[in-house]
């Protein structure tokens, strides 16, 4: 019995060494052959370029293109390729991968509401978004001293980050008697309750989608809480938008 084991593992030993030697004997003499002398290319850049033509160009050359990873914040345009691997003369055989990677553009932020807030609150809002306050130009009207009345870009405006925005503050006239009270936070229906209540109407009411708060939620207001107005006065008010599409509500309402 011994015997016969024997000679069954000496039967498998014997398969696996010639199965090595095949393996080699065919590395040898034709799969290293084959590579050594299949030809070989010089790989072009494509920094620079968009990435489709830098595909099609890579392409053409007998590279095998692969779009890698995106970054923005970069100097170079929205959709151009900014880094290859390999790079600009390595040489590589043919259908070798060439990985690139594309630039998302310079990062923009959207300008915030500044209206109706004063000059230290805009520039907190400005800085916290990595955009700064510009030239303040203080211009007499009926709007509460000290208030901004007019910004350089419309809120919602893009903007790349470390631009200026101006803003045009109002000297006043006079100044107004009621305290403009905090309505941020509160649903419409109790805004209207409480400008009414102070002698104050509802100006313009702007509506703005929201994913986190209840429909007709004071998002924003302007002119925000502590300015002052002379009663009959309007305050604007920024509302999450309503479940159904509404008509756009009447100041008189």
């Amino acid at each position: 019995m011994k015997k016969i084991i024997g000679k069954i593992l000496l039967r498998k030993i014997l398969y696996v060494l010639g199965g090595i030697l095949i393996l080699i004997l065919l590395l040898d003499n034709i799969i290293f052959p084959w590579y050594v002398s299949s030809p070989q290319y010089i790989v072009p850049t494509v920094i620079g370029m968009e990435d489709k033509e830098a595909i099609i160009l890579l392409d053409e050359q007998g590279f095998n293109p692969v779009i890698g990873d995106t970054s923005y914040g970069l100097k170079y345009p929205r959709g151009t390729i900014f880094f290859q691997r390999p790079g600009e003369g390595d040489i590589v055989k043919a259908r070798r991968r060439i990985y690139l990677f594309v630039s998302g553009g310079e990062i923009t932020v959207a300008v915030p509401v500044l209206k109706g807030k004063s000059i230290l609150d805009a520039k907190f809002a400005l800085e916290r978004i990595g955009l700064k306050l510009g030239r303040i130009e203080r211009v007499a009207s009926n709007q509460p001293e000290d208030m901004i009345f007019d910004q350089q870009y419309e809120a919602g405006t893009p903007l790349k980050q470390g631009a200026f925005v101006s803003i045009t503050v109002s000297t006043g006239r006079g100044g107004g008697i009621i305290t403009v009270p905090n309505l941020i936070g509160k649903s419409l229906t109790d805004a209207k309750n409480i400008l009414k209540e102070q002698n104050l109407n509802v100006g313009k009411i702007n509506y703005q989608s929201s994913a986190t708060l209840l429909p007709n939620t004071v998002l924003d207001q302007y002119p925000t809480a502590g300015n002052k107005l002379n009663p009959g006065q309007g305050v604007d008010l920024f509302v999450t938008t309503p479940n159904a599409p509404v008509q756009p509500e009447n100041e008189e309402d």
